[in-house]
């Protein structure tokens, strides 16, 4: 088990600190959660989020979320957009959900777009919007529109008497009368 060491030896025995040598390991190796950051139900918070782990909001985020995994709880309501590899909703979002794999759960409310890889949406959960597949939808940054083309060319001709309505991905739809 244990083994004798020769005192005399010429091999130079490093000094051994504990407290450095946690503080270089620390420094060396990326930060690994195991367990979620949590914003608990009586929690309300003004501005963007960022988390390179898991995150379990129950209270209350008015600004983006950007996390590896997010899972909003039943008590949960996000105003703003959700970016992570894994989004599960129990409560409420009030924006764009961009996610590999997106989950609805019953009695979720989301109203917004959601982009995704993956998506299931449970019984009785509500959902309003649109919804887009795409192969990464973290990486585009916005929705390209089906008719991109078309759209800025009748838009900008000025031979058209009829009137034409536009809607953006994720806007309300407003009418221009040429």
């Amino acid at each position: 088990m244990f083994t004798k060491t020769n005192k005399d030896s010429d091999t130079p025995t490093p000094s051994v600190n504990p407290a450095q040598d946690a503080i270089r390991g620390a420094a060396s190796k990326p930060t690994a959660r195991s367990a979620a950051s949590i914003i608990c139900g009586d929690m309300e918070i003004n501005g963007s989020i960022t988390s390179e782990g898991a995150l379990q909001i129950d209270g209350v985020v008015d600004g983006d979320v950007n996390a590896a995994d997010i899972t909003i709880g039943a008590s949960g309501r996000v105003v703003g957009e959700v970016r992570a590899e894994a989004v599960k909703v129990k409560g409420e979002v009030r924006g764009s959900i961009r996610a590999r794999k997106v989950e609805l759960e019953t009695g979720a409310k989301v109203h917004g777009d959601i982009i995704h890889s993956s998506l299931s949406i449970q019984p009785n959960a509500m959902f309003e919007g649109q919804v887009k597949h795409d192969q990464d939808p973290l990486q585009s940054s916005a929705p390209k529109a089906a008719n991109s083309d078309k759209s800025s060319t009748s838009a900008s001709s000025s031979s058209s008497s009829s009137s034409s309505t536009v809607r953006p991905f994720g806007g309300s739809s407003s009418t221009a009368v040429s």
